[in-house]
């Protein structure tokens, strides 16, 4: 096989139906729009690599007017390069190829060649997830919704054989959300089921402290991004004094440089960091954070954000071969009605690749 190769390349725009109105701080949604793109090549005849960029509205720095534009332009521009057909060398070429400010994008284009020069069978990395059935421990994801449907939430994970859920919160009133934490605690040790929350930016800076030394009571894991982001100062006074780990995640989106990572992971000085390849512009922007938090003796996991199976695959695959311990943020590949089939699966906990079962098609 050549060292180099040259692209083809298609986008088409999809809407994802949720099962559920999913509720965050952020408001309601009933459904997203994601975008595929497919890569061929006549050095990989028959072969189609996947990719796909999601942007969160109101939340990833590339949720902008001209994105569907923008996207187009690129698969148009990438016909013209020389791609190198190696790993790393291909995590080069795209971070090079795709600016910073289009997170998104990059990462669907590394997926995609990465996909293309496995051999189009969705193998983004040859991982224990896929080569050895390695299940990935991950969290139960709570909705915000009244205090009911959250408690039914709760009930239908514990009894699907969760052991760490993640509660969304700042939507309710939170005496009625710590009510919910207490009645999970008056069921449940935390030694056997590990409480995270996630808090959006909710609070504001001057009711934060209050609101997490109560928080405490219930024996939390971590809270994420308890304030909004880029008040540095606030944040880093609230993780020196808070009595529970606070874990950045909006935090980290649109920082650019290692440079930049590094004076945010030190000035903040965080328990734990949240990674969303989607939003930090995927791979080899998330391993630079994962380094930098390591040296640091900060903690992390690796989160989905609203993926279809395409993406999640490529995260799932990516957070596999990191030999993760903590729990990580990969359980909403089942949100909505019409997902894309994949061989991705959910049982007591853990994410699984089921080698049986086949990948349907793209729309």
């Amino acid at each position: 096989m050549s060292n180099t190769f040259r692209v083809n390349a298609k986008c088409s725009k999809y809407q994802l139906n949720f099962k559920f109105e999913a509720g965050t701080s952020r408001g309601v949604m009933q459904s997203r729009d994601t975008f595929f793109i497919v890569l061929t090549s006549e050095q990989f005849v028959g072969i189609e690599g996947w990719g796909e960029a999601g942007p969160l509205p109101n939340l990833s720095i590339d949720d902008i007017p001209d994105f569907t534009e923008l996207i187009k332009s690129y698969c148009e521009r990438i016909t013209a390069y020389d791609i190198p057909a190696h790993f790393e060398e291909i995590l080069d070429f795209v971070h090079h190829f795709i600016p910073p400010h289009l997170p998104s994008i990059r990462f669907a284009f590394e997926m995609a060649l990465l996909d293309l020069v496995h051999g189009g069978r969705r193998i983004v990395i040859n991982s224990p997830l896929v080569e050895k059935n390695h299940a990935i421990p991950i969290n139960g994801l709570i909705w915000m919704g009244d205090k009911e449907n959250m408690l039914q939430q709760v009930k239908d994970k514990l009894k699907q054989g969760f052991n760490c859920i993640k509660i969304k919160i700042g939507a309710i009133e939170f005496d009625q959300e710590c009510a919910l934490l207490e009645f999970i605690r008056n069921k449940f040790s935390a030694e056997e089921i590990e409480l995270r929350v996630d808090a959006n930016g909710a609070f504001s800076s001057d009711e934060a402290i209050q609101k997490l030394v109560k928080l405490a009571e219930y024996e939390i894991h971590s809270i994420e991004q308890p304030i909004k982001k880029g008040q540095w100062t606030a944040m880093a006074k609230l993780c020196a004094h808070s009595p529970l780990p606070i874990a950045l995640d909006e935090e980290l989106i649109g920082v650019f440089g290692r440079d930049e990572k590094h004076q945010l992971l030190i000035e903040i000085n965080p328990a734990f960091i949240i990674l969303k390849p989607t939003l930090l512009g995927g791979i080899k922007e998330t391993q630079e954070w994962i380094e930098l938090a390591t040296d640091l003796n900060i903690g992390w996991w690796i989160t989905s954000a609203l993926e279809s199976n395409v993406g999640l695959n490529a995260i799932a695959q990516y957070t596999s071969g990191l030999n993760p311990v903590l729990p990580q943020g990969l359980g909403t590949g089942q949100l909505y009605f019409n997902n894309i089939t994949s061989p991705l699966t959910i049982d007591e906990g853990f994410l699984a690749f089921d080698l049986d079962k086949k990948w349907g098609n793209l729309p």
